[in-house]
């Protein structure tokens, strides 16, 4: 698969290329995991200054990771601890300027200085979340939570098209 990134002035425009891109790789995939496989690498390439990108994906238990880019990272996370457990228990996207100030952080990455998590719904159930963290402190802004949402809302649609 070739992803060509065209020229984007905004934030918003760079999101909506994204989109369409994980609308067509889960348009090729002929499995869940491969899509959010390339997702993930997707995201990679696309975002700048990130260290690390994927998904933790609901299980009886808690989050277990998924397919991601970065270091390895914790395999399990119970629903409430950290970023993405608290982004479960409240059914709501977390942007964390400092994840050092973060009583609860989890680190995929010890370099990891911001971090955003996305929730993923289907059928009005957490599939999952998407985490993407990033060096620098407050790397991520509102511009990010609207694009971050928007490619939920896609994977969304499409696993929801799967099932």
């Amino acid at each position: 698969m070739d992803i060509t990134i065209t020229e984007f002035h905004t934030k918003q425009e760079m999101y909506a290329q994204m989109a369409q891109h994980i609308q067509n790789i889960f348009d090729e995939a002929a499995d869940l995991y491969a899509a959010l496989a390339n997702t993930s690498a997707l995201m990679a390439l696309y975002l700048e200054v990130i260290n690390w990108a994927g998904f933790y994906l609901l299980k009886e238990k808690g989050l277990v990771l998924g397919p991601f880019q970065g270091k390895p990272a914790v395999a399990h996370i119970q629903i409430g601890d950290g970023v993405c457990g608290t982004a479960v228990l409240e059914r709501a996207q977390q942007r964390v300027d400092d994840v050092h100030s973060c009583c609860n952080h989890i680190a995929c990455d010890l370099n990891s200085s911001s971090e955003i998590v996305t929730p993923i719904f289907v059928k009005d159930r957490i599939f999952g979340v998407i985490d993407v963290d990033s060096p620098i402190p407050a790397r991520f802004d509102e511009e990010d939570e609207k694009g971050m949402r928007l490619l939920a809302e896609t994977i969304e649609q499409k696993i929801t098209g799967l099932l």
